[in-house]
């Protein structure tokens, strides 16, 4: 593991504990598109309530339960604990390739954001529908007036804080 990975495991075993939850991270790393495809999808579809309770099952299946983050059967347990019909939800998992090109679009966005924090450009903002979403993985990009400020992945509470504190102190020192 690296530094980075036992820190985030650190902070949301923090975080859990608090609320009485123990994590499990000995579970199966894997690509979550399909995750994020499902959560997109119902949201834009459903609503926003929806798809924060596709996220809060998705996260206890995976943080506490071991469960394969994108397996059919994950995402379906999901979407059925959200309340959704299980003979949509079923249709909907079956088709990888319903509402795929959403979390892709969103995946381009981030990057692009990301290399333009980077080079000192503007972030660019893509178009579409399905613009608001629940944060999945914490990315929080802040425009400033002469850097922007981007935080990424899971921190503590006082690191958000300090962030509009660091771009109202570049505003008045002009």
């Amino acid at each position: 593991m690296t530094l980075k990975t036992d820190e985030v495991r650190n902070v949301l075993s923090t975080y859990g504990k608090q609320v009485r939850i123990e994590s499990d991270f000995h579970g199966t790393v894997a690509n979550t598109l399909d995750a994020h495809r499902l959560i997109q999808h119902y949201q834009g579809e459903l609503g926003p309530e929806v798809a924060e309770n596709i996220v809060d099952s998705l996260y206890d299946q995976y943080f506490t339960q071991q469960a394969h983050p994108s397996a059919p059967e994950t995402l379906l347990k999901a979407a059925t604990a959200a309340g959704i019909d299980k003979t949509k939800a079923e249709a909907f998992v079956a088709d990888k390739y319903e509402g795929l090109h959403v979390p892709k679009l969103l995946l381009r966005e981030q990057v692009s954001n990301e290399i333009a924090s980077a080079s000192g450009k503007a972030p660019i903002r893509w178009s579409h529908e399905h613009r608001r979403r629940p944060a999945i993985v914490p990315y929080v990009l802040v425009d400033g007036k002469r850097r922007d400020l981007t935080l990424e992945g899971a921190k503590e509470v006082d690191e958000y804080l300090k962030t509009p504190e660091t771009v109202l102190k570049q505003f008045r020192r002009t």
